[in-house]
């Protein structure tokens, strides 16, 4: 009944979840086009002017065009007049609401800190692995029809961000921690007194509100440390503090100047910390000590584990690191990263891959910072200057890492014995709604543990405490089986387990909280997929294109479904729509409900509509008893929520199964594994489709229709045309199995 499930599994999953604006195995193309021709000096002005002003011009990304775009140069110590290329925002909403697959913020880095251009991208890869962070890759930029520049590209941290990944409102509050100067305290969130405006110089406010909660934060984490899991995801900072340490990242809160990261604040009232800006990650930025000056390289392979530690000026440290379990969990948060990323030089060739598919256009660009030999090179020698850091040279990727990797596995830390946990059991092996779930995890060498639970991904997790005493479904007590019972709801379980001694703590799944593992909440009907966009899925009875609810029958046999309700609105109103009597679902099969608010049409629609910014759905019984809730996250266009396995696995985000089994085995093919294109034309299409492929070779081809069955199968050439008159409206995938590539199809 255990299964794992990643947090950012509903990002990657699939190649149709619009995220190809940050492939990292492509670049993305932005042409920009000006009507005036000194729009470099304009922008300039602007800069310096600091209110705010945009240049107004065309942009076309990826190939998809729009209008009234708001561009402005960005950045501090990487933007300079006299550059040919500065680090560009480009707002594509700036004066019409469009965007770019989701996306309205376009945020571009010139990579004038970094000679090997892959610092930024590959930090941000890394980090996702444990905690929430911008995605990013590169782009490369035309401005009036010249090459501007290549620059590596991250997701905007703002309120769509805040929506899209972390499941609060676009409004709440966002600061973004990078003072005035850095040489004036920097964004410490030490407590400055009860007057917001004493915090006006060391943050920026991003949200229309937020001032007093930044303020009463400081004051809470100053004097409230034994409460502070009310009021800070603590898990999440102690990740972002790992990861500076670990990644020599100085140009952050552990820095001297204490900057480049976000506090945003959750629906659950606690403060979340972002990490952001990583140009200078993996020891570009090589000051530890403000106004010290360049930092030795040893000092940088050698930096304190614990550093800041014992720093009151640094409060976020100082305070999680004085309590002893949470510095076991930063410890073992370190051990993590470096033991996946590092010790086994699996970094060092995620950084060559990802400098072969810029290599290219690094060499052709007219306004790069550095040589090809110094892009290379810098993955393992210092390059640009003298060394030292800022104003001298940047030192190698694996010249600072790898000798950082022997530091740290030579501490007392690392041989510290951690817990081993071998396995973590639920049972009964079926759970229902309402009953009791125990869970089990076999740990050696721990005095200590417990299960960390929620029902819905928003959620704060609640802790647990796990006993191996034989008086809690353990087995005999100092057997080594820790357990607990807990009760459960209709809702799904996220779980993880923790255990320490005195010395050392340890995580299943190590990567938690960030994955964690699932319990499912088994019924015989269920909530089996939601789509709250439909524009190009299957039409209802009356030829629109309305959002759908499926519930899926897990048994074997017939269920009348008369007196059902199934609601938008658990708590407000549970019995929103009552499905009529009447309606039955056929054992093992599927039932659409149309969640469109008009009854009066053919066939079965719901009172209300599916919101694509997220929303929790429930269906209870005809005795008004809660069987299946779901907590569906914000949605893209064109995909549903569905469980993975069908009928009784947890959600994810995929491409739709109307009334079948969910299924997207043969829709994970990433698109861009291979450098081969394959392009439709015209795509949407009507009467046929032309199918192009860089190659002159015959290629199999398969068409899924959006319930995932195949609907074509056969070999073709190159500039072949397929009729799909006999189609019908809606999405489909043509497949190249031995190309690794998918690509979609509308059908008008």
């Amino acid at each position: 009944m255990k299964s794992v499930i990643c947090a950012f599994i509903c990002l990657l999953s699939l190649p149709l979840m619009a995220q190809s604006l940050y492939d990292v195995s492509s670049i993305t193309q932005v042409d920009i086009v000006f009507e005036e021709s000194n729009w470099d000096e304009l922008m300039d002005d602007y800069y310096e002017n600091d209110l705010g002003e945009r240049l107004t011009g065309t942009c076309t990304v990826n190939g998809n065009f729009y209008d009234s775009v708001g561009v402005a140069f960005k950045g501090n110590s990487t933007y300079d007049a006299t550059q040919e290329k500065n680090p560009l925002n480009i707002k594509l909403d700036y004066v019409l609401e469009q965007r770019f697959q989701g996306y309205s913020t376009l945020k571009l880095s010139n990579g004038s800190k970094d000679p090997s251009f892959v610092r930024e991208v590959l930090s941000y890869e890394i980090g996702r692995n444990y905690m929430d962070m911008p995605l990013a890759n590169y782009a490369k930029v035309t401005i009036n029809g010249d090459y501007y520049g290549l620059f590596s590209s991250a997701e905007a941290i703002d309120g769509d961000y805040q929506e899209r990944r972390l499941y609060c409102d676009d409004d709440n509050t966002r600061i973004k921690c990078n003072p005035v100067s850095v040489f004036d305290g920097g964004s410490s969130l030490e407590y400055l007194g009860t007057d917001s405006s004493d915090y006006f110089d060391f943050y920026e406010l991003k949200s229309d509100f937020g001032w007093n909660d930044i303020k009463d934060f400081t004051y809470d984490l100053e004097n409230n440390l034994a409460t502070i899991e009310e009021f800070l995801d603590v898990d999440r900072a102690i990740w972002m503090l790992a990861f500076n340490n670990v990644l020599v990242n100085l140009d952050s809160y552990t820095g001297p100047f204490k900057q480049n990261y976000y506090m945003i604040k959750d629906d659950n009232e606690r403060f979340m910390s972002i990490i952001w800006d990583l140009n200078q990650s993996l020891g570009s930025f090589s000051m530890i000590e403000s106004g010290g000056g360049p930092t030795d390289i040893d000092d940088l392979t050698d930096m304190d584990l614990f550093l800041r530690a014992d720093e009151t000026d640094f409060p976020l440290i100082y305070q999680l690191l004085s309590v002893p379990r949470y510095r076991k969990m930063y410890v073992a948060h370190v051990k993590t990263m470096v033991e996946e990323n590092f010790a086994d030089g699996s970094y060092y060739t995620r950084a060559e891959e990802m400098q072969d598919v810029i290599s290219a256009e690094v060499a052709a660009e007219p306004n790069g910072f550095y040589t090809t030999t110094q892009f290379t090179s810098n993955l393992y020698e210092t390059e640009g200057g003298g060394g030292g850091g800022p104003g001298g040279g940047v030192y190698g990727i694996s010249e600072v890492m790898d000798p950082r990797v022997d530091y740290l596995e030579g501490l007392a830390e690392w041989s510290y014995v951690a817990p081993t946990i071998f396995s973590v059991e639920t049972s009964p092996e079926i759970i229902t709604a309402y009953e009791s779930v125990i869970i089990t995890a076999n740990i050696s060498d721990a005095t200590y543990a417990y299960v960390a639970y929620r029902n819905d991904w928003q959620d704060a997790f609640e802790k647990i405490e796990m006993f191996d005493d034989g008086d809690h479904w353990d087995g005999d007590a100092g057997d080594g089986i820790y357990g607990v019972l807990m009760s459960v709801t209709s809702k799904d379980i996220q779980y993880y387990v923790y255990a320490d001694n005195d010395d050392a703590g340890k995580f299943s799944p190590v990567r938690a909280e960030h994955e964690f593992y699932s319990i499912v909440i088994e019924a015989d009907v269920v909530i089996n997929e939601m789509m709250p966009q439909n524009n190009v899925s299957v039409t209802d009875p009356a030829g629109d294109f309305e959002d759908w609810i499926e519930l899926y029958n897990n048994t074997g046999s017939s269920i009348d479904l008369s007196g059902y309700y199934l609601s938008d609105q658990p708590t407000a109103d549970p019995t929103k729509y009552q499905i009529p009597d009447g309606t039955t679902i056929d054992a093992n099969a599927y039932l659409i409900i149309w969640a469109d608010e008009d009854t009066t049409e053919e066939g079965l629609h719901a009172t209300f509509k599916l919101s694509s910014s997220g929303e929790t759905i429930v269906l209870l019984d005809a005795d008004g008893f809660e069987i299946n809730k779901v907590k569906m996250p914000e949605m893209s266009s064109g995909t549903t929520y569905g469980r993975y396995p069908n009928g009784d696995g947890p959600f994810i985000r995929m491409f739709p199964t109307f009334a079948a089994s969910n299924s997207y085995t043969a829709l994970t093919i990433d698109e861009n594994q291979v450098e081969l294109e394959v392009m439709l034309y015209p795509n949407p299409a009507n009467n046929s489709v032309t199918i192009f492929f860089e190659s002159n070779e015959l290629e199999n081809i398969q068409v899924y229709d959006v319930r995932g069955q195949l609907i074509h199968q056969g070999a073709i050439y190159s500039n072949t045309e397929i009729n799909v008159a006999d189609w019908d409206a809606g999405l489909y995938l043509i497949v190249f199995p031995e190309l690794g590539i998918t690509r979609k199809l509308v059908k008008q």
